[in-house]
């Protein structure tokens, strides 16, 4: 979607609007990382984020993945910089055509500032002298393909003296083409607020996003201001002089500044605010506490997971819970399909996932991470403790989980502990839910005044003496169905058919009941060859003969994988009590 129609939108609905800006981290641990930030930011309602590119595209690459991977996977509408900087004709196509054969449909054209190491910006051959040029290329070569937006610079570029010329050139780039601006940060918000009226005198009409920067600590306040020949108030430096040396309090007064420049803009008319993040989280969350911008929750999460923007996934509203932790999997094991399914979960689907022999199945974070993250279990034991550090929220990651516990399993927690420490090995949870508003915090997903349900349900490994008592635990219970498989594929079930069982619900005004997420026997056979491979994935950080290799090997070669949903949604723990059940059993089969 692009960003004129998000703001307008906005507008209609006579809400404030912001988004954010990230770079291109420099090492693949960072990517990881932006990517868990920005998929928790997704939750503070950005209308877009954008990404930037560096000189000469030196970061192109990096850069279109993260623009990729927000799109598709966290559901962030994406605006991909683009700048003139050493970029000659050839690549500014490869970029324009790889932006659209992502789905990005918003780019910020730029100049671009001088490769690193030279003083004075030069045009490559072929390439282009002005940002007004190259929106003029792109809209001519794409038509109204792009929404293109436009850097302006209220104190004046730091390469022309002349104010006045500095504002014909941000007319001469609208007028080309440009569909909204975003402005270099700034301090001064009356110097600001004479600009853009300023701009408005000369007949330009489109959206200004100012361009707000919370202060982190006041080295990089001192380098960016300086880079950037930001002007900034005397009071502003006197503020900062006794405080300088604590960080924190640097950083306390950076979120206060921000805010108190927000709402003088917002009496000023402004409408939308868009923050330089620096790839952080904590001071742009409070600077929208402190001015009250909650999103509605109907934009934050219209479904319990978050939509794809991705090109061909728009009508997608079905999704199998088994990749509910591992997103970018199955966005990746899907991507060929030519139809998702749109309300119901059934034959519009291909009945293919991406084979695990074309697709890499990798861990999260690479091999010297990943020990660090769980050492050298070299017992089963030690795996247990792993999956119970995990459940108490001391540890960030496992293999099939690449994020920390879901907020809505919080209330399972003390269940979760002493299931793992049972030797039931949890990798997917989530509570029975009977009819929490739509707006709910926690439960909440979709249109206003509905109502969302959810069936328990559990995903675990369980060594093969425990299954055979749980199956029979569980034959005594009518409400609860269960999928187990093993490693080589010998699958046991209760289940009538191969009909999906909707796990997720909701009961909206106007609205066909949605069933969002369901349990399907093909899913779950395809997410089976990837969990067991994670199996394997984590054995071989470790030497083939040492403890920790055995241990998880013999885990991989022998467990079975199993999902239990106890379809009597007004029960919330009867799954955690059988298994209690089988614990005692087993006990009581050793002591005998």
């Amino acid at each position: 979607m692009k960003v004129t129609d998000k703001l307008l939108k906005a507008d209609a609905e006579d809400r404030y609007a912001w988004s954010f800006e990230y770079y291109p981290p420099r090492t693949e641990t960072a990517i990881i990382n932006l990517f868990d930030r920005m998929e928790r930011m997704y939750n503070l309602g950005p209308e877009f984020i954008d990404v930037t590119w560096g000189a000469g595209g030196t970061t192109s690459d990096v850069t279109l993945e993260i623009c990729t991977t927000a799109q598709a996977v966290h559901g962030l509408e994406t605006c991909m910089h683009l700048t003139c900087t050493n970029m000659p004709r050839d690549m500014i196509d490869k970029a324009l055509a790889d932006a659209k054969n992502a789905g990005i449909q918003n780019i910020l054209a730029l100049r671009g500032d001088p490769p690193r190491g030279q003083e004075h910006w030069t045009k490559v051959e072929t390439g282009f002298s002005y940002a007004a040029d190259l929106v003029r290329y792109i809209r001519e070569t794409y038509g109204d393909y792009f929404c293109i937006g436009v850097a302006a610079y209220p104190e004046g570029h730091i390469e022309n003296p002349d104010k006045e010329a500095d504002l014909r050139h941000l007319k001469d780039k609208c007028d080309a083409g440009a569909d909204y601006i975003v402005t270099q940060l700034f301090l001064d918000v009356d110097n600001y607020i004479n600009w853009v009226k300023r701009v408005r005198e000369m007949g330009v009409t489109i959206p200004i996003l100012p361009g707000i920067m919370p202060i982190q600590n006041y080295g990089s306040f001192q380098r960016v201001t300086t880079l950037s020949k930001t002007v900034v108030p005397q009071f502003i430096l006197d503020d900062l002089e006794p405080i300088k040396d604590d960080d924190q309090a640097v950083k306390d007064y950076g979120v206060r500044l921000c805010i108190q420049m927000c709402q003088k803009l917002m009496e000023a008319g402004t409408r939308y605010f868009h923050f330089y993040t620096f790839n952080l989280e904590r001071a742009t969350r409070l600077v929208l506490e402190g001015l009250g911008f909650i999103a509605p929750r109907e934009t934050v999460k219209p479904l319990p997971w978050n939509p794809s923007l991705g090109k061909n996934r728009e009508k997608e509203t079905v999704r199998p819970i088994f990749w509910r932790n591992r997103t970018k999997s199955y966005i990746m094991r899907t991507d060929g399909w030519d139809e998702f399914p749109n309300g119901r979960w059934g034959d519009s689907r291909s009945p293919a996932y991406g084979d695990l022999d074309g697709y890499s199945i990798r861990l999260k974070y690479p091999a010297d991470e990943c020990i660090k993250l769980w050492n050298h279990p070299e017992s089963l034991q030690d795996i247990y403790n792993l999956f119970v550090k995990y459940c108490e929220g001391k540890l960030a990651t496992l293999p099939w989980s690449d994020t920390p516990l879901q907020t809505e399993s919080s209330i399972l927690r003390d269940r979760l502990l002493r299931t793992n420490q049972n030797g039931f090995l949890t990798i997917n949870s989530q509570p029975a839910v009977d009819g929490a508003l739509s707006s709910d915090p926690t439960y909440g997903w979709g249109p206003k005044n509905g109502f969302v349900y959810q069936k328990s349900y559990l995903e675990f490994f369980i060594s093969p003496a425990k299954l055979d008592i749980l199956i029979q635990k569980i034959s005594e219970h009518p409400f609860l169905t269960y999928y187990a498989v093993n490693k080589e594929g010998d699958l046991r079930t209760n289940t009538q058919g191969d009909s999906p069982n909707a796990v997720t619900w909701g009961v909206f005004p106007g609205k066909e009941i949605v069933q969002p997420t369901v349990v399907e026997s093909v899913s779950f056979l395809a997410w089976k060859d990837e969990a067991f491979e994670l199996w394997n994935q984590w054995a071989s950080l470790y030497a083939e003969e040492s403890a920790s290799r055995k241990t998880i090997d013999s885990i991989a070669s022998s467990w079975y994988l199993v999902n239990v949903v106890d379809n009597n949604y007004k029960n919330r723990f009867a799954i955690y009590d059988i298994l209690e059940e089988v614990s005692t059993q087993v006990a009581a089969n050793v002591g005998h």
